[in-house]
Protein backbone atom coordinates (compact mmCIF):
# COMPACT_ATOMS: atom_id res chain seq x y z
CA UNK A 1 0.00 0.00 0.00
CA UNK A 2 1.51 3.34 -1.28
CA UNK A 3 1.66 6.21 1.53
CA UNK A 4 -0.53 8.95 0.72
CA UNK A 5 -0.08 13.09 1.36
CA UNK A 6 -2.27 15.32 3.15
CA UNK A 7 -4.54 17.64 1.72
CA UNK A 8 -5.13 21.21 2.38
CA UNK A 9 -9.15 20.28 3.60
CA UNK A 10 -7.97 17.33 5.46
CA UNK A 11 -5.18 19.09 7.34
CA UNK A 12 -7.32 22.01 8.45
CA UNK A 13 -10.20 18.88 9.83
CA UNK A 14 -6.94 17.27 11.73
CA UNK A 15 -6.27 21.06 13.10
CA UNK A 16 -9.92 21.49 14.04
CA UNK A 17 -10.43 17.90 15.92
CA UNK A 18 -7.41 18.45 17.65
CA UNK A 19 -8.19 22.31 18.63
CA UNK A 20 -4.75 23.27 17.31
CA UNK A 21 -4.78 26.82 16.19
CA UNK A 22 -1.30 27.35 14.46
CA UNK A 23 0.82 29.97 16.81
CA UNK A 24 3.18 32.47 16.26
CA UNK A 25 4.62 31.72 19.51
CA UNK A 26 5.83 28.40 17.79
CA UNK A 27 6.48 29.72 14.94
CA UNK A 28 3.89 27.45 13.21
CA UNK A 29 2.96 27.58 9.82
CA UNK A 30 1.75 24.49 7.99
CA UNK A 31 2.45 23.44 4.37
CA UNK A 32 -0.67 22.27 2.80
CA UNK A 33 0.55 21.89 -0.49
CA UNK A 34 1.43 18.24 -1.89
CA UNK A 35 3.75 19.45 -4.89
CA UNK A 36 5.63 21.65 -2.39
CA UNK A 37 6.58 19.14 0.50
CA UNK A 38 7.63 16.78 -2.57
CA UNK A 39 10.06 19.38 -3.35
CA UNK A 40 11.29 19.71 -0.64
CA UNK A 41 12.21 15.69 -0.52
CA UNK A 42 13.42 15.75 -4.12
CA UNK A 43 16.02 18.69 -2.81
CA UNK A 44 17.27 16.90 0.12
CA UNK A 45 17.91 13.80 -2.64
CA UNK A 46 16.24 11.44 0.05
CA UNK A 47 16.23 7.59 -0.46
CA UNK A 48 14.94 4.64 1.34
CA UNK A 49 18.50 4.15 2.36
CA UNK A 50 18.43 7.41 4.65
CA UNK A 51 17.78 7.66 8.12
CA UNK A 52 15.72 11.00 8.68
CA UNK A 53 15.30 13.35 10.99
CA UNK A 54 12.53 15.93 10.82
CA UNK A 55 12.21 18.73 13.45
CA UNK A 56 8.34 20.20 13.96
CA UNK A 57 6.74 18.02 11.47
CA UNK A 58 3.08 19.25 12.88
CA UNK A 59 0.01 17.68 11.06
CA UNK A 60 2.68 15.57 8.97
CA UNK A 61 2.23 16.77 5.43
CA UNK A 62 6.25 16.95 5.34
CA UNK A 63 6.38 14.02 7.75
CA UNK A 64 4.61 11.89 4.70
CA UNK A 65 6.45 12.96 1.96
CA UNK A 66 9.54 11.59 3.52
CA UNK A 67 8.09 8.32 4.57
CA UNK A 68 6.46 8.24 0.76
CA UNK A 69 10.57 7.48 -0.15
CA UNK A 70 10.51 4.48 2.07
CA UNK A 71 13.13 6.62 4.62
CA UNK A 72 12.67 5.92 7.99
CA UNK A 73 11.88 9.19 9.75
CA UNK A 74 12.47 10.70 13.49
CA UNK A 75 10.26 13.18 14.33
CA UNK A 76 10.76 16.03 16.90
CA UNK A 77 7.80 17.85 17.55
CA UNK A 78 7.61 20.24 20.86
CA UNK A 79 3.49 20.14 20.95
CA UNK A 80 2.29 16.90 22.59
CA UNK A 81 -1.16 17.19 20.96
CA UNK A 82 0.64 16.96 17.82
CA UNK A 83 2.98 14.28 18.41
CA UNK A 84 0.45 11.84 19.96
CA UNK A 85 -1.72 12.28 16.75
CA UNK A 86 0.83 12.02 14.15
CA UNK A 87 1.51 8.06 14.16
CA UNK A 88 -2.21 7.57 13.29
CA UNK A 89 -2.01 10.01 10.70
CA UNK A 90 0.81 7.96 9.06
CA UNK A 91 -0.54 4.84 10.03
CA UNK A 92 -4.16 6.05 8.45
CA UNK A 93 -1.89 6.99 4.96
CA UNK A 94 -0.28 3.70 4.47
CA UNK A 95 2.99 4.01 6.58
CA UNK A 96 4.03 0.72 7.55
CA UNK A 97 5.18 -0.18 11.62
CA UNK A 98 8.16 1.05 12.09
CA UNK A 99 8.89 3.67 9.83
CA UNK A 100 8.00 6.48 11.82
CA UNK A 101 9.24 7.46 15.51
CA UNK A 102 7.85 10.49 17.71
CA UNK A 103 9.92 12.27 20.11
CA UNK A 104 7.70 14.77 22.18
CA UNK A 105 10.51 17.00 23.12
CA UNK A 106 12.01 20.63 22.23
CA UNK A 107 13.88 19.94 19.35
CA UNK A 108 16.60 22.61 21.19
CA UNK A 109 16.87 20.42 24.45
CA UNK A 110 17.17 17.02 22.33
CA UNK A 111 20.45 15.58 23.03
CA UNK A 112 19.97 12.10 22.41
CA UNK A 113 17.93 10.47 18.68
CA UNK A 114 17.24 6.96 17.93
CA UNK A 115 18.51 5.15 14.67
CA UNK A 116 21.36 7.93 13.94
CA UNK A 117 19.93 9.81 11.50
CA UNK A 118 22.20 10.62 8.17
CA UNK A 119 19.85 13.60 6.70
CA UNK A 120 17.77 16.43 8.45
CA UNK A 121 14.52 17.84 6.99
CA UNK A 122 12.06 20.56 8.37
CA UNK A 123 10.01 23.45 7.59
CA UNK A 124 11.79 24.65 10.36
CA UNK A 125 9.74 27.31 12.86
CA UNK A 126 11.05 30.95 12.20
CA UNK A 127 11.77 32.45 15.14
CA UNK A 128 14.28 29.28 16.43
CA UNK A 129 15.30 28.37 13.35
CA UNK A 130 19.09 29.11 13.37
CA UNK A 131 19.88 28.00 16.96
CA UNK A 132 17.89 24.25 16.41
CA UNK A 133 19.96 24.34 13.31
CA UNK A 134 23.17 24.86 14.75
CA UNK A 135 22.51 22.36 17.90
CA UNK A 136 21.59 19.52 15.73
CA UNK A 137 24.92 20.17 14.06
CA UNK A 138 26.68 20.10 16.56
CA UNK A 139 24.59 17.10 18.78
CA UNK A 140 24.33 14.79 15.90
CA UNK A 141 27.50 14.01 13.92
CA UNK A 142 25.40 11.73 12.41
CA UNK A 143 23.72 14.23 10.02
CA UNK A 144 25.92 14.47 7.17
CA UNK A 145 23.15 16.22 4.72
CA UNK A 146 20.10 18.01 4.84
CA UNK A 147 17.52 20.31 3.64
CA UNK A 148 15.32 23.02 5.42
CA UNK A 149 12.59 25.54 4.78
CA UNK A 150 13.26 29.20 6.60
CA UNK A 151 12.73 32.77 6.51
CA UNK A 152 14.39 34.02 3.38
CA UNK A 153 15.92 36.12 5.20
CA UNK A 154 17.47 33.88 7.55
CA UNK A 155 18.09 31.64 4.98
CA UNK A 156 19.94 33.99 2.40
CA UNK A 157 22.64 34.59 6.41
CA UNK A 158 23.24 30.77 6.63
CA UNK A 159 24.49 30.61 2.70
CA UNK A 160 26.27 34.49 2.72
CA UNK A 161 29.57 34.16 1.99
CA UNK A 162 32.19 36.41 3.64
CA UNK A 163 31.97 39.96 2.29
CA UNK A 164 27.93 40.27 1.45
CA UNK A 165 25.63 42.27 3.03
CA UNK A 166 23.96 39.52 4.70
CA UNK A 167 26.76 37.93 6.00
CA UNK A 168 27.67 37.40 10.20
CA UNK A 169 27.88 35.45 12.89
CA UNK A 170 24.68 32.94 12.04
CA UNK A 171 26.68 32.25 8.34
CA UNK A 172 30.47 31.67 9.73
CA UNK A 173 29.29 29.19 12.94
CA UNK A 174 27.00 27.60 10.06
CA UNK A 175 29.95 27.03 7.80
CA UNK A 176 32.01 25.80 10.51
CA UNK A 177 29.48 22.68 9.98
CA UNK A 178 29.85 22.67 6.39
CA UNK A 179 28.74 23.92 3.17
CA UNK A 180 25.34 25.98 2.72
CA UNK A 181 23.39 26.60 -0.37
CA UNK A 182 19.84 28.62 -1.60
CA UNK A 183 18.25 25.68 -3.37
CA UNK A 184 15.02 27.00 -4.39
CA UNK A 185 11.83 29.52 -3.33
CA UNK A 186 8.57 28.40 -1.99
CA UNK A 187 5.92 30.95 -2.41
CA UNK A 188 3.44 32.31 0.87
CA UNK A 189 0.15 30.55 -0.91
CA UNK A 190 1.29 27.16 0.07
CA UNK A 191 0.92 27.38 3.80
CA UNK A 192 -1.30 28.21 6.90
CA UNK A 193 -2.12 30.48 8.13
CA UNK A 194 -0.37 32.28 5.13
CA UNK A 195 3.10 34.05 6.59
CA UNK A 196 3.81 37.64 6.02
CA UNK A 197 7.06 36.80 4.94
CA UNK A 198 8.89 34.82 2.29
CA UNK A 199 10.61 31.65 2.54
CA UNK A 200 13.23 29.39 0.71
CA UNK A 201 15.10 26.31 1.35
CA UNK A 202 18.62 25.88 2.31
CA UNK A 203 20.77 23.18 1.62
CA UNK A 204 23.63 22.14 3.66
CA UNK A 205 26.59 19.52 3.23
CA UNK A 206 28.78 18.19 6.00
CA UNK A 207 32.63 18.67 6.06
CA UNK A 208 33.88 15.01 5.96
CA UNK A 209 36.82 16.76 7.88
CA UNK A 210 36.09 18.43 11.56
CA UNK A 211 37.36 22.05 11.45
CA UNK A 212 38.75 21.34 15.24
CA UNK A 213 38.26 20.28 18.93
CA UNK A 214 35.28 21.25 20.81
CA UNK A 215 37.16 23.38 22.75
CA UNK A 216 38.09 25.08 19.63
CA UNK A 217 35.05 25.53 18.20
CA UNK A 218 33.86 27.63 21.50
CA UNK A 219 36.57 30.05 21.16
CA UNK A 220 36.18 30.60 17.72
CA UNK A 221 32.03 30.80 18.02
CA UNK A 222 33.04 33.46 20.83
CA UNK A 223 35.29 35.26 18.75
CA UNK A 224 32.42 35.55 16.09
CA UNK A 225 30.27 37.20 18.46
CA UNK A 226 32.02 39.51 19.05
CA UNK A 227 33.48 40.40 15.76
CA UNK A 228 29.92 40.77 14.82
CA UNK A 229 28.38 42.53 17.55
CA UNK A 230 30.42 45.62 16.93
CA UNK A 231 30.18 44.82 13.21
CA UNK A 232 31.51 48.44 12.08
CA UNK A 233 34.86 48.74 14.28
CA UNK A 234 38.56 47.35 12.71
CA UNK A 235 38.81 43.80 14.68
CA UNK A 236 41.22 45.26 16.76
CA UNK A 237 38.95 47.40 18.52
CA UNK A 238 35.77 44.47 18.24
CA UNK A 239 37.52 41.63 20.20
CA UNK A 240 39.84 43.62 22.27
CA UNK A 241 37.70 42.37 25.05
CA UNK A 242 38.27 38.63 24.14
CA UNK A 243 41.95 38.89 22.65
CA UNK A 244 43.85 40.29 25.85
CA UNK A 245 42.02 43.05 27.20
CA UNK A 246 43.16 46.09 24.94
CA UNK A 247 43.14 46.66 20.98
CA UNK A 248 47.46 45.70 21.37
CA UNK A 249 47.00 43.06 22.72
CA UNK A 250 43.74 42.12 19.58
CA UNK A 251 46.33 43.35 17.05
CA UNK A 252 49.28 41.19 18.13
CA UNK A 253 47.24 37.99 18.57
CA UNK A 254 45.47 39.19 14.90
CA UNK A 255 48.89 39.61 13.63
CA UNK A 256 50.03 36.26 14.53
CA UNK A 257 46.89 34.38 12.71
CA UNK A 258 47.73 36.39 9.84
CA UNK A 259 44.72 38.62 9.96
CA UNK A 260 44.72 42.09 9.44
CA UNK A 261 43.83 44.44 12.78
CA UNK A 262 42.16 46.79 10.33
CA UNK A 263 39.80 44.19 9.21
CA UNK A 264 36.37 43.87 9.95
CA UNK A 265 34.40 40.95 10.69
CA UNK A 266 32.28 40.75 7.53
CA UNK A 267 35.63 40.35 5.57
CA UNK A 268 36.28 37.21 7.22
CA UNK A 269 36.24 33.49 6.13
CA UNK A 270 35.15 30.83 8.72
CA UNK A 271 39.35 29.63 8.32
CA UNK A 272 40.04 33.20 9.12
CA UNK A 273 38.16 33.16 12.76
CA UNK A 274 39.66 29.45 13.13
CA UNK A 275 43.04 30.96 12.76
CA UNK A 276 42.14 33.85 15.25
CA UNK A 277 40.98 30.97 17.63
CA UNK A 278 44.69 28.93 17.12
CA UNK A 279 46.67 32.21 17.53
Amino acid sequence: MPVTLLGAAEIRALAADLDVTPTKKLGQNFVVDANTVRKIVTAARVTSADRVVEVGPGLGSLTLAILETGAPVTAVEIDHRLAERLPATAAAHGVPDGALTVVAQDALRVSELPGDPDVLVANLPYNVSVPVLLHFMEHFPTIQRGVVMVQAEVGERLAAPSGSKVYGAPSVKAAWYGTWRLAGTVSRQVFWPVPNVDSVLVGFERDAAARGTEEERLRTFAIVDAAFQQRRKMLRQALSAVLGGSSAAASEVLERAGVAPTARGEELTIEDFVRIARA
